[in-house]
């Protein structure tokens, strides 16, 4: 359990620092940022399997590239969804998303 609340504030802390290097995302406070966390995971668990199912052939022909998009485009639903998280623009979803799951895998490996 311990684990999971240290996992969730690393997150948290990358969206932050995502939000931090990129001027086109904007996290209003910390508390936002744990939100969303929350968003993100209930995204990548509901939605994100049914995108990636319709989007196989396309993600098939791109050799996996296809994928940045859906990440860059769910990060947009998440901003959509979620008070205190701005992303202006495609270009800075895409960069974000990728950013984030540099984080992300960085902080899975290590925590």
């Amino acid at each position: 359990m311990l684990d999971l609340i240290i996992k969730w504030i690393l997150f948290s802390v990358a969206i932050i620092f995502t939000a931090w290097l990129l001027p086109g995302i904007s996290v209003h406070g910390f508390w936002a940022a744990m939100i969303v966390c929350v968003v993100i995971a209930f995204i990548n668990l509901f939605i994100r399997p049914f995108v990636e199912f319709i989007s196989l052939p396309l993600n098939f022909l791109t050799l996996g590239l296809f994928s940045l998009v859906v990440n860059a485009l769910l990060l947009m639903l998440t901003s959509a969804i979620t008070p205190g998280f701005e992303v202006e623009g495609f270009w800075n979803a895409l960069f974000g998303s990728i950013i984030l799951s540099l984080l992300t895998s960085i902080i899975n490996k290590t925590v």
